[in-house]
């Protein structure tokens, strides 16, 4: 009978490690192998495997407390502390959290410093803007424009933002993150429990899975250069309620931190080099970033359109326009775009009365490892020789 008290004090750990294992980016590589399904299984049937392990426990219970009573309460006292830190202290929603009250000031009372990057959406003639500081802890961010319910995503990990609306079955969804796969935030639906990857908002797993959240069109730059185009935009506010969170991600954006997960390697074609990922229909394409701060201008064509990227005189503030024509190539002058008799703005609109705008195309900046694992058929931008 002492072995099934074992049997079920032992299985209980591994169950609860394994439980954050497979949703948190652990060391051995628990990020770097298909292990969803399993980390699915897991979860859906956790009470189920809890109440198997603590029958066992009981079973057993009586013998082990004849002798050594020390013994099975030390063993029991590890258990307890295991289950506390892999349930809350090493659980993803308990670790970060959606902000207590959400503020967003117009420009002149903003209080966010300008040279922050932001995540920048436009809807109904409205514009707000969410720097990546704030959105990088909180990862999901609940917010509506011009009438219509945004979520707002990041994953630091990715180096990705992505805005969705939180439409599932044509209704209004609430989300939490629950973990990771392949480095990439997870959310779960609080309907359904189907788990949504935020670097594609596709369900990959639960009764939902296959299906795709709706997405927004969005576009990161400086907040300078937002307020530029936007100038009646609404910027969002920290909440002091996280503001230890908020200073650990301070130097981030600028690829400053040094940790495993979050830094930035500054050579190019590496797991942490930051490429500029577009898709258009089925074909996908990366562009090095350190290319682009060279060029500041990348022309390509891809799934049979002619398209520029384009970085802004701040390098951090980028945009992927469609041209014209192909010919169509552009003289950057202080961020205004100039092409033969026609100008435009940074992000394509025509300077011109009569003149025809640019589409926008959605681009992200985002960390080599993550946009190769999530477009395993991209291409790689190289550029041409003289």
């Amino acid at each position: 009978m002492k072995k099934l008290f074992y049997f079920g004090l032992i299985g209980f750990i591994l169950f609860e490690i394994a439980n954050v294992y497979f949703l948190m980016p652990m060391r051995g590589g628990s990020q770097e192998i298909n292990s969803i399904d399993v980390a699915y299984f897991l979860h859906v049937w956790r009470w189920m495997f809890r109440a198997f392990f603590i029958l066992l426990m009981i079973l057993g219970v009586k013998s082990v407390f004849r002798n050594r009573k020390w013994l099975p309460v030390v063993t029991l006292l590890i258990l307890s502390a295991i289950v506390y830190m892999t349930n809350f202290d090493m659980a993803a929603d308990t670790m970060f959290h959606q902000p207590k009250s959400l503020s967003l000031k117009n420009v002149s009372e903003n209080k966010v410093e300008g040279d922050k990057l932001i995540i920048g959406i436009t809807h109904g003639g409205e514009a707000k803007a969410y720097p990546i500081q704030y959105l990088g802890y909180h990862h999901q961010v609940r917010d509506s424009i011009g009438g219509k319910p945004v979520m707002v995503t990041y994953c630091t990990v990715c180096r990705t933002g992505r805005v969705f609306e939180p439409l599932v079955g044509g209704k209004t969804e609430d989300f939490r993150l629950v973990g990771m796969d392949h480095y990439n935030a997870m959310f779960e639906d609080k309907t359904t429990k189907s788990w949504w990857r935020q670097a594609t908002g596709e369900a990959i797993a639960g009764s939902l899975k296959g299906q795709t959240l709706p997405e927004f069109p969005c576009i990161q730059t400086t907040l300078n250069k937002w307020t530029e185009l936007y100038p009646h935009t609404l910027v969002m506010q920290p909440d002091t309620h996280f503001q230890v969170g908020y200073d650990s991600m301070r130097t981030y954006e600028k690829g400053r931190l040094t940790g495993r997960l979050t830094r930035r390697d500054t050579a190019s074609w590496q797991n942490k080099s930051w490429v500029v990922g577009v898709q258009m229909g089925k074909t996908s394409k990366a562009y090095d970033w350190n290319m682009l701060q060279k060029e500041h201008i990348i022309y390509d064509v891809l799934d049979n359109t002619p398209i520029a990227v384009i970085l802004s005189k701040d390098s951090s503030s980028f945009v992927v326009l469609e041209r014209l024509s192909i010919q169509q190539t552009f003289i950057l002058a202080n961020d205004t775009l100039k092409s033969g008799d026609n100008s435009y703005n940074f992000i394509g609109k025509s300077l011109n009365i009569s003149g025809q705008d640019l589409k926008r195309v959605n681009a992200f900046q985002e960390y080599w490892h993550s946009w190769f694992t999530f477009h395993p058929s991209t291409l790689k931008y190289q550029m041409k020789e003289d």
